[in-house]
């Protein structure tokens, strides 16, 4: 009995205390008034969906330079590394073999005209002849046979010199298309046969220049059927332009068009090839190279885009976002991100046009409670990057999923309160 009477008063004064506390914050609040919370208006917009696609660089035109004639190497005509353009000397081959056959196709040449002229006049003689009956029909005939035969004589030396000229010609073996020239593989001195294995340098031109990207046939697929669904809307073609990550991460000046798509799936990858076309008139892209495209695959109207920080999740990892509701009250709701885009997310669900989500000053208030209204510009949002492949950086921000899950316990002690 004594310690119940001792425990009562104790436990009125505690209560008295806690009272008057309670008033105190309660004056404070009403003195302060409601919190501000900075906010967006929803707007939905036209997005365009890019998806970014690994990919390297390939020459537009490749030449490997081999001779098409034996002989040794007299000498080398540029420099190793230089713009050629196409009919540009490269190498000199000891041409005196071939300046003599030349010339001893040229001298069977006049032999078999010679020959095809005395053969000539003979046949016209005979038809003369013939027709005076001075001559047999046979030798007639034999004398328009030898005709034949040296007119065909003469057009085999006539064939025989311009074989010939054409091996001395490939004596001077020249750039055979426009580009940039590598290193030589062999120097003056050098044995060289007609269309050996090992090329003397290679040409490739670098202006414009192909990149070469591929594409599972799964996300193909994925956006096809958007397509047909009517979700995406299929990009014009002065829209379908490709833009170009290189490897530091910086972005090339250059935006390129993409040539066509492989109508097979490699069957140890299960990838498509796509081919892009870039100009590259400083060379800044070379042969090889791993880069990374942009490539604009369809149109969506009526998309809700929000900055990154206007979304956090809860303990479960669900997608949350806060709201001004009627009277200025805070809402929570759920939402589906879809993607990130730059800074923003894609909302597919839990959003709509005219609703003001709050980014700013999402510790100060929680679900339920009076605030006051700022309107903020979203164009200050700072939030981390995120890459246009649809992974967000630092995965949206997620410290304050803690702090807007642990509201709803306050929440509820005083709703609680209230009730008391």
């Amino acid at each position: 009995m004594r310690r119940g009477s001792v425990s009562l008063p104790f436990i009125a004064l505690f209560s008295l205390v806690l009272a008057a506390c309670d008033d105190g914050n309660q004056q404070q609040q009403q003195a302060g008034g409601p919190p501000e919370a900075g906010f967006i208006t929803v707007e939905p917009q036209t997005f365009t969906q890019t998806t970014e696609l690994p990919g390297r660089t390939t020459p537009y035109q490749v030449a490997e330079i081999r001779p098409q004639v034996n002989g040794l190497i007299e000498e080398r005509l540029f420099e190793e590394g230089q713009e050629v353009n196409a009919g540009d000397a490269l190498y000199r081959i000891d041409d005196s073999l071939y300046q003599a056959q030349v010339e001893s196709a040229k001298a069977d040449l006049a032999r078999a005209q010679a020959t095809l002229k005395s053969t000539r006049l003979r046949a016209q003689r005979f038809e003369r002849l013939l027709e005076m009956k001075a001559v047999s029909q046979q030798e007639y005939d034999e004398a328009q046979a030898a005709l034949g035969e040296n007119q065909a004589q003469v057009a085999a030396a006539r064939a025989a010199v311009d074989s010939a000229r054409i091996n001395l010609d490939y004596t001077t073996i020249e750039a055979p298309i426009s580009g940039r020239i590598g290193r030589s593989s062999v120097t003056a001195g050098a044995l060289v046969t007609a269309s050996q294995a090992q090329a003397l340098a290679t040409i490739r031109q670098l202006d414009p220049i192909y990149v070469d990207l591929t594409q599972s046939n799964r996300e193909l697929r994925q956006l096809r059927a958007a397509l047909e669904a009517g979700r995406l809307q299929k990009v014009g073609e002065g829209q379908a332009r490709v833009t170009l990550l290189l490897e530091d991460g910086s972005s090339y000046d250059q935006e390129g068009a993409l040539q066509f798509s492989e109508f097979a799936v490699e069957e140890s990858t299960g990838s498509v090839t796509l081919r892009a076309l870039f100009p590259n008139p400083d060379s800044d892209l070379l042969p090889g190279m791993f880069v990374r495209a942009r490539l604009p695959q369809g149109e969506r109207d009526n998309a809700i885009l929000v900055p990154q920080k206007g979304v956090t999740r809860d303990p479960n990892g669900n997608a949350t976002a806060l709201v001004i509701g009627a009277e200025d009250k805070v809402e929570q709701r759920k939402v589906t991100t879809e993607r990130a885009v730059g800074n923003q997310w894609l909302i597919s669900d839990g959003l709509k046009a005219g609703d003001r989500l709050i980014i700013e000053g999402l510790q100060k208030i929680r679900p339920g409670a009076k605030v006051k209204p700022v309107q903020v510009d979203p164009r200050g949002d700072s939030a981390a990057p995120a890459t246009e492949d649809g992974s967000a950086s630092g995965n949206a921000p997620r410290p304050e999923a803690p702090e807007q899950a642990g509201q709803e316990q306050p929440g509820d002690d005083a709703q609680q309160q209230d009730a008391q």
